[in-house]
């Protein structure tokens, strides 16, 4: 076989079902095209992939090493911050409390805003220190009207809470938050704890939040970890945990032991509002507005700390159409961003250069740029046409042992999923696909970079609905439902790609990459074909 079909070459003399002279012109252009430009553009190609893998692995070394020195020497945020519990004054009773305000953001939440509600309205402050504010964006007059009534409910039971709607969606999230601080209300109120619509604060999350900003004037921010009630539901949701659990695992707090910066996770936070003015306020001008908060005000000098053993529980995205569009605006927005504060980060000085570094190269860079891309060209691209072209070198320490490194690196932060790991592995590079995509429209400034979509919640639907045995027909039915949402063409289209590429591997390749090829193929027909998540009865 390899005396009819040199390896070295991508056009075999003869193809089966080709005519032999078209064969020929294929193979003749392939042969004089190839080494003057092909060789060398790929071979370029890989140096630039390899230079972005070394910056990605010494960036997860340095947090890994750092990690391990706060969780061996590092003090405990109470040892390191001034803190001691809120308690009432003998003279004055409940006004040794700081007023403070909660903020819930909602839009269409039919599932879940009796549970973000109930929560807020459960928390232990006292109840006239204490402001609940539900901002809602809903379009859907039903949704409203529910909302509305359970506002009231808890409103009868001598809850602080108000129900406000606007005129319109202007600004999206940011700006309902920037108008819910704005009511005469609220201007008594020295912080602000926002929660989004499926988070469910423990009753005793201000009581550990409130003391750090309390009796140490210079935060601005107390974040908390996020914990998720649905990890379990399928594979989706337990390949987001996966990467979730090490962002706030080493990434916030590294971030948070070294700089006292890192980004707003846009819910599950408490934030001192004279920060939040002194910032410039909420803008929508990226669909990150919670980082951009966090940024400019970390250039005012404001410094953040992050709890790890204060969590709040939430729920992931269990559909893949939802997984997307979350991880669109996630991607698009810090690149966005990146592009639009880079001159002001620069030119502030009320930080010092080494921040000023951080912020923009590891922050922005490495971690919002570069980590999306390299693993897109590197392991979807570069890597498997590099297989058509055997002159190009790849060294292994770039293409193995290296990703291999930085993969493990990802797994600290959910030990129990570590059997999960390969598999986490191909789903990352398919998703590297439409994170690189969004990256590109985030620094071009495209059209859909400032593209918000809600993310949807399901709350308890499908455990009621699977606890209900006459739901058991309606379930069925989504099996057959909308099956042209769930066929994504790009998806597929690189499935056939490197389909081809792995069976000329195996054919007349000598990298034996044609393993790891197929598996990722099969992954790219799995998300392809819509088999990711769950599916539910459309309301």
């Amino acid at each position: 076989m390899a005396d009819v079909v040199p390896g070295e070459s991508l056009m075999p003399g003869y193809l089966p079902g080709m005519p032999v002279d078209l064969a020929t012109e294929f193979g003749m252009i392939w042969d004089l095209i190839k080494a003057p430009l092909i060789v060398p553009l790929l071979q370029l190609a890989v140096y630039i992939c390899l230079a972005m893998t070394v910056m990605l692995f010494v960036e997860r070394l340095y947090m890994g090493v750092v990690i391990i020195l706060v969780k061996l020497f590092w003090k405990k945020p109470e040892q390191r911050y001034k803190w001691e519990p809120i308690r009432e004054d003998v003279e004055n009773g409940s006004q040794a409390y700081p007023m403070v305000l909660i903020q819930i953001p909602m839009f269409n939440e039919r599932e879940v805003y009796k549970i973000s509600i109930g929560a807020a309205c459960s928390l232990s402050w006292p109840a006239d220190r204490l402001v609940i504010q539900v901002l809602d964006d809903s379009t859907d007059r039903t949704i409203k009207d529910m909302i509305e009534k359970e506002c009231k409910r808890w409103a009868s039971k001598g809850v602080n809470i108000w129900y406000q709607i606007r005129g319109s969606r202007g600004g999206y999230k940011a700006g309902a938050l920037k108008e819910g601080l704005t009511h005469d209300y609220v201007k008594d109120c020295k912080y602000v704890a926002i929660f989004d619509a499926d988070f469910r604060p423990e009753p005793d999350f201000l009581q550990r939040a409130i003391p750090f900003l309390e009796f140490n004037p210079q935060l601005a921010l107390v974040q908390s970890r996020w914990r998720f009630v649905n990890a379990d539901e399928c594979l989706l949701t337990r390949m987001q945990e996966m990467s979730l659990d090490y962002h706030f695992t080493v990434e916030q707090e590294v971030g948070s032991a070294t700089h006292a910066f890192f980004g707003f996770n846009g819910t599950g936070g408490v934030w001192r509002i004279a920060a939040i003015n002194e910032a410039g306020g909420w803008k929508d001008r990226t669909t990150v507005e919670d980082m951009d908060l966090a940024v400019r005000a970390s250039l005012k000098g404001w410094k953040f700390l992050y709890l790890g053993d204060l969590q709040v529980k939430s729920e992931l995205p269990s559909t893949f159409k939802a997984f997307r569009f979350q991880q669109h605006r996630w991607s698009c927005g810090p690149a966005n961003l990146f592009r639009k504060m880079v001159p002001e980060i620069i030119k502030t000085k009320q930080v010092t250069l080494w921040k000023k570094v951080y912020v923009i190269y590891s922050f922005f860079f490495v971690r919002k740029i570069i980590a999306h891309m390299v693993t897109f060209f590197f392991f979807c691209v570069v890597l498997p046409t590099s297989i058509l072209v055997p002159e190009v070198h790849i060294p292994t320490w770039g293409s193995i042992y290296i990703p291999c490194i930085i993969t493990t690196l990802n797994a600290v932060g959910t030990p129990r999923s570590i059997h999960l790991l390969f598999y986490w592995i191909l789903f990352e590079n398919v998703m590297s696909l439409h994170r690189t995509k969004a990256t590109f429209i985030g620094l071009l400034d495209a059209k859909r970079s400032n593209e918000w979509v809600v993310t949807e919640k399901l709350g308890d639907t499908l455990k009621n609905k699977k606890s209900t045995p006459k739901a058991a027909p309606s379930l069925r039915k989504t099996k057959t439902y909308n099956y042209r949402d769930r066929i994504h063409v790009t998806e597929l289209g690189f499935a056939a790609f490197l389909f081809f590429i792995g069976c000329y591997d195996f054919m007349y390749g000598n990298h034996q990459y044609f393993v790891y090829i197929f598996l990722q193929t099969i992954t790219f027909l799995i998300v392809g074909f819509g088999y990711v998540g769950i599916t539910v009865v459309p309301r």
